[in-house]
């Protein structure tokens, strides 16, 4: 019989045979919607060889090796000042001070709000900036300030007696945090920061509205200058899997990172042993 959780009650036999049933025809629905997909693809003549033959050629290998190499970069850039911008206004949304706390908050809600192509625009056009650094610059705006209100809402989902309990021994606020909330909070964050992370890898794309040379700008010039029908379709069939490849090894490093936390010894329970009988003491003593 199935045993009740503290979440939720385990399906029963009627539940897991309509589970059954609702993956069957899902998974007849996809396969149906992939079919059809190849069906157009090979109607349109999008698999013959004249349409793949450009990409054999070293200098469109070697501009889409280009491209991919610049959007890493972009990647790589706004990733490592998105977190640190995330966590200083993290910290400033934490803080106890109303000086500080307040115009955080403005800065996070500002920026949550904005477009993050109004701003990569704003700071290429308006502010005269390279093509890089604004790119760089309205990514990492726009993902500091969604990673601050992560890292604020992992904080504070710790729970409120490791806090008072660290405050009772007698540390200062910044160990607190240091030392108590956020190793634990990290690990309730880490899905999320990584999703945030896919998203700045995928809109690193937007780059070529300004003419930066990222892998979705060197598509577009291979695109531009084949001469058949429909150019573009292999030209996204071959981007396309390696962005989802990107993106998906990003997750894999957000599972391979939540086990090896699994794994540490400063987080993993320890087994206490079972207790022994220990030696009765005769009565009256």
């Amino acid at each position: 019989m199935s045993q009740p959780t503290a979440l939720y009650d385990l399906p029963g036999p009627r539940t897991r045979r309509r589970h059954r049933l609702y993956g069957v025809v899902s998974t007849a629905v996809i396969v149906a919607l992939a079919g059809w997909v190849l069906h157009l693809l090979f109607d349109t003549h999008q698999f013959t060889a004249t349409k793949w033959a450009p990409f054999t050629y070293q200098g469109i290998q070697e501009l889409l090796l280009r491209g991919l190499g610049n959007t890493l970069r972009a990647f790589g850039y706004a990733a490592v000042l998105s977190l640190a911008l995330g966590a200083v206004l993290a910290a400033g949304r934490l803080s106890d001070h109303r000086a500080v706390r307040l115009p955080a908050t403005v800065l996070v809600e500002f920026f949550r709000a904005m477009p993050v192509l109004v701003m990569i625009f704003f700071i290429f056009v308006a502010l005269k900036v390279q093509a890089l650094p604004a790119l760089v610059a309205g990514l990492t705006l726009y993902n500091g300030s969604v990673l601050a209100e992560v890292f604020r809402a992992g904080v504070n989902s710790v729970e409120p007696g490791q806090r008072e309990a660290a405050y009772a021994l007698g540390m200062r606020k910044t160990q607190v945090m240091t030392y108590v909330l956020a190793p634990q909070a990290v690990r309730a964050m880490l899905p999320t920061i990584i999703s945030q992370l896919v998203v700045a890898l995928k809109d690193t794309s937007l780059g070529y509205l300004i003419t930066y040379e990222e892998f979705l700008h060197a598509g577009k010039l291979i695109a531009s200058n084949l001469d058949y029908d429909l150019p573009f379709i292999p030209v996204v069939m071959v981007i396309s899997p390696i962005y989802i490849g990107m993106c998906m090894l990003l997750s894999w490093f957000a599972n391979w990172m939540a086990r090896r936390q699994r794994r540490n010894p400063r987080t993993e329970a320890v087994g206490v042993a079972p207790a022994d009988p220990g030696t009765l003491l005769p009565r009256g003593q």
